[in-house]
This record gives C-alpha cells, sequence and structure tokens, in this order.
C-alpha cells in the first residue's frame, strides 16, 4: 500500500499538478479576503470635525473650499514675478544662500 501511495506522487502529473492546484484554490480564496477588506475600509466611516479636532486634526468646513474660492486664490499669484526655484539633487551637497 506505502510503495503504491509513493508511486503514485512520483508521477510527474500529480507532483506538479497537485501543487498548482493548491496554489489556484488558496490564491482564490487569499484574492477574496484581500478585496473583501479593501471594500470594509473604502466603506469606514470617516471622521467627522469634532473627532478630527479631538486627535488634533484641523479641517475645513465644506462651504470655505469650494472650486471658486481656490480659483481666486490662483488669479492673485503673480506669473510676472515668478522665479523657478530648483530643489537640491540626491547626490548634491545641500548650501544655504
Amino acid at each position: 500500500m506505502l510503495h503504491k501511495l509513493q508511486r503514485f506522487f512520483q508521477k510527474k502529473s500529480v507532483k506538479y499538478s497537485i501543487p498548482f492546484l493548491v496554489l489556484v484554490v488558496g490564491g482564490s480564496f487569499g484574492l477574496k479576503q484581500f478585496t473583501e477588506n479593501r471594500y470594509d475600509v473604502f466603506y469606514m466611516n470617516f471622521l467627522d470635525k469634532e473627532e478630527a479636532e479631538k486627535w488634533g486634526i484641523l479641517k475645513k468646513d465644506k462651504s470655505e473650499v469650494t472650486l471658486e474660492t481656490e480659483f481666486e486664490k490662483v488669479k492673485q499669484v503673480s506669473l510676472i514675478d515668478w522665479e523657478n526655484k530648483r530643489g537640491p539633487r540626491p547626490w548634491e551637497q545641500v548650501t544655504e544662500k
């Protein structure tokens, strides 16, 4: 009996197909868990303003930030006096001017 079982598991089709099937079926269950967690986190309740302030996070009211107010801020920027400032590269030494 043991000899037949050993011969069965030494066949190429069994030797390579069983791990493949375990990977495919196990991967299916694993992906199901990951996607389920993704949607659970997405639909969690967001912080309201009072709770955020309790944690030290400052949130603006929705009425304060609108497209029109942000556009007015951008219109105030002077593009004539604009100066492009290059940031330091990781391989360069930082020198202050």
